[in-house]
């Protein structure tokens, strides 16, 4: 059996299916496949007790009008039709350290940033505001942040480093731990990684903050209903075995594990970039891009606890926790002490649909090592292809959400008087669903010293195969999504992309 496409995807995340939807709004005839039960890579939710969990995107940013990442989901025709939450304005994040009981506002709006933040440090106000001018100038030299405009990088930028930047601000210990307490955003070493990272991460926030009512999955429902609606095929339990090469060396098409061929004639890949070096040949591709590749790091993989609560139990709270045991650990806070897990974690709530001042379920994250779990290694188990992991991962998890649920009370006296149902997932849960390397989070660890190493074109050796997804330079939903743009500009020409923005605008 052998069908024709003018574009194949390979993997359903958000970059492969803003790929897909741009192509199929040009007339192209697309075709989208997936390996797994659900589509979406990232924005993947599951059901538990009838509650929906998320299992990466827990907030967005920039989707008030007139921001960034509202103007590309209106260009995607999905922007109308989600539903969302707005967070506390007076603090969507609030960071906390140790023993103190202080939770530090990061709130919407660059004056109310400055002025909920100046509460506590009132000396600093100039300094704040100095803060906000920075990165929102450092996001605006990325090429299409601001949709259209701006071509190139800019170098010198790509070079500014976190901690460095962080310290030229202010020297107050303390509130330079506040602006970096979200930076589980992006898994950050703040000592290393470039300033653009995390420029481009909070300046969305700041903009507007907001939750999906129902999980991010609805953002891939929305986007495969636009895409039948154009006319694309969307496939899921169908996963590609082997590229297929013509004499020439040129990729004709894709044989899936059932056997069967899809042909076209430009693929875009969106799957774990070491996936596709796998499936294209290392003997195909350059040995210097393949050991660039090859010796990035991955950014860390977590372990999450969710929570099922006892109706009226716990009040809700409207913005993301992020708790740190010390100040300092928002330098490093993946590299952390196994005696001492979780030193730091993530908090969300969802509100009871009922009586939304009380949380129907909490959400937990905290980072964990890809070694924690490595017995493990060899096992593989998902929806669709299920397999027990044993006994001694049962235990294991056990004991982790038991330290987590003792951390917790720290800041929830008699939480576990409030949970009805415990659900966990580990590193291994986000390599076998999501199908990232090690379960890592978003990507590669980028670093400010060499920026351009972990920086990888769209465009790749193969003529007619192009790279979309978080392993191509940035990760989270606007970065992936106009990551996704870039994709499909190599394929149509950025003329044509910038004019169809433009006419939006």
């Amino acid at each position: 059996m052998k069908k024709e496409y003018d574009i194949l995807v390979i993997g359903s995340g958000l970059g492969g299916l803003v790929s897909a939807l741009i192509l199929a709004k040009e007339g192209l005839k697309v075709c989208v496949l997936e390996k797994n039960n659900q589509y979406g890579g990232n924005l993947q939710t599951f059901s538990r007790d009838k509650l929906i969990f998320d299992t990466g995107v827990h907030y967005l940013g920039g989707l008030s009008k007139g921001q960034n990442l509202n103007r590309f989901f209106s260009y995607l025709e999905i922007m109308d039709e989600l539903e969302l939450q707005r967070m506390d304005e007076d603090g969507y994040d609030r960071i906390s350290f140790g023993e103190d009981d202080v939770e530090y506002p990061h709130a919407q709006g660059y004056q109310n940033f400055v002025e909920q933040l100046s509460k506590y440090f009132p000396e600093e106000k100039e300094n704040l505001e100095n803060y906000c001018e920075e990165i929102q100038y450092v996001c605006s030299q990325f090429p299409r942040y601001q949709v259209v405009g701006k071509e190139s990088y800019n170098e010198e930028i790509l070079h500014l480093n976190t901690k460095r930047f962080i310290e030229s601000v202010t020297s107050n210990k303390k509130l330079q731990a506040v602006l970096l307490g979200s930076n589980f955003l992006y898994a950050g070493d703040s000592e290393n990684i470039p300033f653009y990272v995390h420029a481009l991460t909070v300046n969305s926030y700041i903009q507007s903050a907001y939750k999906c009512i129902k999980g991010g999955s609805q953002i891939s429902k929305l986007l495969i209903r636009k895409l039948r609606q154009y006319g694309a095929e969307v496939h899921k339990h169908t996963e590609v075995s082997a590229f297929i090469f013509n004499e020439n060396n040129v990729l004709t098409s894709v044989k899936t594990k059932e056997g069967k061929v899809y042909s076209a004639r430009q693929f875009i890949s969106n799957i774990e970039i070491r996936s596709t070096i796998q499936l294209i040949g290392e003997e195909r591709l350059k040995k210097s891009f393949l050991n660039r590749v090859l010796s990035w790091k991955p950014v860390s993989s977590c372990f999450s606890v969710y929570l099922v609560l006892k109706p009226h139990s716990i009040p809700n709270f409207n913005y993301n926790r992020y708790h740190y045991s010390s100040e300092d650990l928002v330098w490093n806070a993946f590299n952390y002490q196994k005696e001492a897990w979780p030193e730091t974690y993530m908090l969300s709530s969802t509100p009871s649909q009922h009586h939304a001042e009380f949380a129907e379920s909490l959400t937990a994250i905290s980072y964990m090592s890809f070694d924690e779990v490595k017995e493990w290694d060899h096992t593989f188990n998902t929806v669709a292809d299920e397999h027990e992991r044993g006994e001694a991962y049962e235990k294991f998890k056990l004991d982790r959400t038991e330290k987590m649920l003792n951390a917790l009370e720290k800041k929830i006296p008699n939480l576990r008087h409030a949970i009805k149902n415990i659900y966990t997932s580990s590193p291994l849960s986000y390599r076998d669903y999501i199908g990232s390397f090690e379960g890592n989070m978003y990507g590669y660890m980028k670093s400010s010293d060499n920026p351009l190493k972990t920086m990888v074109s769209p465009r790749t050796k193969i003529d007619n195969l192009f790279l979309t997804g978080q392993s191509v330079n940035m990760h989270g939903i606007l970065g992936v999504t106009i990551g996704a743009f870039n994709t499909c500009a190599e394929i149509l020409g950025k003329d044509t992309i910038d004019k169809r923005l433009k006419q939006m605008i």
